[in-house]
């Protein structure tokens, strides 16, 4: 049985509403910038797209000391400009509630899906409270596989810059894929939509008081999903415009929970995993277009001192971690960007995939290790994004996403050292 987490008054306005077909939840912290207009979005959509359905939106927020909590509760929407085929049967119902616990998206996104399950929602779509890019039809596109195509979890796909999303493209996207065989190219996108059945499957886990509060929710909900066995699909949302980061800033609190957490499910769902070879498409909605998107500037210089100090100060932990051949490869790359040009820095990518392959090793055989592990894997972070930046400087959108896609199958051409580590079949020696 689920622990009941709901504040008083988030109880009694479930009890108060009764029931709900579709809940919309959105977590914030001080977003009282863009949360109106996120809001504004999902009335627009259950509005236009679910006239029928009984909507309510739920904002989880972490104590936030702007007007986050007012712009919710006073979002207004003219729906005389949505030109809408059917007048809606039902208001949409807007709340706003403090969550409890750890503060993070996590439990912000437990207590959305409690209220969700208590009210019989038979779908729930979560977004960021941060976009600026979010129209009405991403809630249809997030709703309507669970709604009416039988699918349990909708992921997001979008069109992002080569520079944002850097944690998802050089190790989220590619293990997760290698790891369970789909092809979810925003594992941890943040906006996404699921069913009752996954939603209790969330609630009944005792793990909610870990890195899954915080960063880790994404793509804890991602590979449960997946290794649960759940129907999955993913839907093209356009553009993602939010308040995006210099993927050479401090991320290493992010960087660290989202790692963390994919490590531990590794070793959850490792009889899942250790079976998959090779990857497959997954259903993908939505009508797929070109957009323009912001340009995020780059602290080249940065990232590569941060992996050189790493070398020079880590070594011993990451001893811990890496092979032999491994340390020697980071050595003679260490040594040579101390005096080349920062623009002809490279990590290629098969020194890359050992990396990640042998730390997440080392998490599962290294229980006490496990936080300085993964606290120091991001200076190596740093190093292969400033090598991705190298590469694809003057790539465009495509090219890019075919750079990524020769990352993706070293991983899934690596993976059988990676089984073989954790007790599979034995593979040949490798020689490079």
């Amino acid at each position: 049985m689920a622990q009941d987490i709901l504040p008083v008054e988030a109880r009694q306005a479930v009890e108060k509403l009764g029931r709900a077909d579709i809940v919309i939840g959105i977590p914030s912290y001080n977003n009282g910038r863009t949360i109106g207009h996120v809001v504004r979005a999902a009335q627009a959509g259950l509005n236009k797209y679910f006239p029928d359905f009984q909507g309510v939106i739920i904002n989880s927020d972490g104590g936030s000391k702007d007007d986050t909590r007012k712009q919710v509760l006073e979002a207004q929407l003219d729906a005389s400009q949505l030109l809408l085929v059917n007048t809606p049967l039902n208001p949409v119902h807007r709340l706003s509630f403090p969550y409890h616990g750890i503060p993070g998206k996590g439990s912000a996104f437990r207590m959305i899906f409690q209220m969700a399950r208590d009210l019989g929602a038979k779908a729930c779509a979560v977004v960021d409270s941060d976009l600026r890019s979010i129209t009405p039809e991403w809630f249809d596109l997030l709703l309507r596989p669970v709604v009416h195509r039988g699918y349990d979890f909708v992921a997001p796909y979008y069109h992002r810059h080569k520079y944002d999303g850097t944690i998802t493209n050089s190790i989220i996207y590619p293990l997760t894929r290698a790891l369970y065989g789909y092809r979810i190219r925003q594992p941890i996108g943040g906006d996404f939509g699921m069913s009752l059945p996954v939603i209790e499957t969330y609630l009944k886990r005792t793990d909610w008081e870990t890195d899954v509060a915080r960063y880790g929710i994404d793509i804890w909900m991602t590979t449960i999903a997946v290794a649960s066995g759940y129907r999955i699909c993913q839907s093209f949302l356009g553009a993602k415009l939010h308040d995006a980061k210099d993927p050479g800033a401090d991320l290493s609190a992010m960087l660290q929970q989202v790692v963390g957490s994919v490590f531990g499910l590794m070793i959850e769902f490792k009889d899942v995993w250790m079976k998959v070879h090779g990857s497959r498409d997954i259903e993908l909605f939505g009508f797929r277009y070109d957009v323009g998107l912001d340009p995020i500037a780059v602290n080249l210089d940065r990232m590569i001192q941060a992996f050189l100090r790493g070398e020079s100060d880590l070594r011993e932990i990451w001893s811990m971690a890496l092979s032999d051949r491994t340390l020697r490869e980071l050595a003679v790359l260490a040594r040579a960007a101390r005096t080349a040009p920062a623009e002809q820095f490279r990590l290629s990518d098969e020194l890359w995939v050992n990396i990640i392959y042998e730390f997440a090793s080392a998490y599962a055989e290294l229980p006490a290790a496990r936080t300085h592990l993964v606290r120091s894997l991001t200076p190596l972070y740093l190093g292969r994004v400033a090598s991705f930046v190298n590469e694809t400087r003057e790539m465009n959108a495509s090219e890019v996403e075919d750079r990524i896609e020769q990352l993706c199958l070293m991983f899934e051409r690596l993976k059988p050292f990676l089984v073989e580590r954790w007790g599979g079949p034995r593979v040949d020696d490798y020689t490079p």
